[in-house]
């Protein structure tokens, strides 16, 4: 028997996730300038769904890579970065990233109740 379970491991890559996107989002801002740079995005939530319905192994191997975001709109230097719209993104990635945690560490908490350690 694991001691975590598919939720717990994919609480895990969805923090993961939601890191990397920010990452992606201040590269993003970064380059806001740059001419011809392409906005990059993480996408681990349709990632983590499709992989929660093949099992634990595939949630626990789950990538969570920045890919070159092709649907946003160009402006005329070839830039795809809209500073107003990363920034509300970094927002909301953010309290996505609090409330994951706020789960995981709850869950973790029942774990530790449950097996008598704090």
């Amino acid at each position: 028997m694991e001691l975590f379970d598919t939720t717990q491991i994919g609480l895990e890559r969805a923090l993961s996730g939601a890191a990397a996107r920010q990452s992606a989002i201040a590269e993003n801002l970064a380059n806001v300038s740059t001419p011809g740079y392409r906005r990059k995005d993480v996408d681990f939530h349709s990632t983590l769904q499709a992989a929660f319905a093949r099992g634990r192994d595939a949630v626990q191997t789950t990538p969570v890579t920045a890919t070159p975001d092709l649907s946003s709109p160009m402006r005329l230097d070839g830039n795809s970065v809209d500073a107003d719209v990363e920034a509300a993104e970094a927002a909301r990635n953010g309290l996505e990233y609090e409330a994951l945690a706020a789960v995981s560490k709850a869950r973790s908490s029942i774990l530790r109740a449950a097996i008598g350690v704090g």
